[in-house]
């Protein structure tokens, strides 16, 4: 399989980004800085069919996860700390599932075990909300116009706001339709308990996406987890409020694994 594409900055442990439907290596350009300057080995990958990463048939978790396994053996680095928001929490839950040895550490922003039933009420409507605009021919540029506001919370930064529609932009109209498709099917609730390694679960007052009360459900379910809600932000924390999610993000890192349980 071919190594989908990344960027990397600093030396020392590595913590591995992944990043949502509607972002790009980009989407992290915060965290990278602050690890690399803090001592440690930031990357940040472009999801297949994001970037310039090649995309995958069919666009599967078992397909993305097993490119996110590729790109840490690319790395030899042993294990690396996993960050996952939206769609990429769920990609570092299929990794730790089928090679959790890979994982030393794991974050998980704004995302949830499984999106329920495709059927459901509020999964049909967030599927059309999005796929709305395509289909009357915006673009992906007016897409982000119209939804990142909607994602983000009133103590949100400007700029990082303005970040997240450019990386929502970037994002070919196809990937976006395929990475939706396969949000439909996720479900990993049954191997929360599986999971072994200290974990950070972290959820914005104001996600619409990943409800604080959904993200603290999750946590309960894994073992060796801390749950903290960060307040003012919505679903994007890490461009919303960058300072307090890299700190919370550093203090997770510095702990010694075995006092996290």
């Amino acid at each position: 399989m071919n190594i989908p594409a990344f960027t990397v900055l600093g030396g020392g442990p590595t913590v591995l980004m992944l990043h949502g439907t509607g972002g790009g290596h980009l989407s992290f350009a915060p965290q990278v800085e602050t690890l690399a300057s803090s001592g440690y080995r930031a990357v940040a990958w472009d999801m297949p069919g994001y970037g310039r990463s090649a995309p995958i048939e069919p666009y599967t978790f078992k397909g993305l996860a097993q490119g996110c396994i590729t790109l840490i053996e690319a790395l030899k680095c042993g294990d690396v700390v996993l960050v996952g928001h939206g769609m990429g929490g769920m990609v570092a839950q299929e990794v730790i599932a089928r090679r959790p040895k890979l994982v030393s550490k794991l974050v998980l922003c704004g995302t949830s075990p499984s999106f329920g039933k495709p059927d459901g009420d509020w999964q049909r409507e967030f599927i059309a909300q999005r796929r709305a605009p395509l289909d009357a021919g915006k673009s992906m540029a007016e897409l982000a116009e119209l939804l990142v506001p909607k994602l983000v919370g009133p103590g949100s930064l400007p700029e990082g706001v303005r970040l997240a529609a450019h990386c929502m932009s970037l994002v070919p109209a196809s990937t976006y339709r395929r990475a939706l498709e396969a949000l439909m099917t996720f479900d990993r609730r049954a191997n929360l308990p599986q999971i072994q390694v200290p974990t950070l679960v972290v959820a914005g007052e104001h996600d619409p996406n990943a409800p604080p009360a959904a993200m603290r459900k999750m946590a309960d379910a894994i073992a060796r987890s801390t749950y903290i809600q960060m307040k003012g932000v919505g679903h994007l924390q890490n461009l919303e409020a960058p300072e307090d999610f890299d700190g919370l993000l550093l203090n997770f890192l510095a702990l010694p694994r075995e006092l996290l349980h």
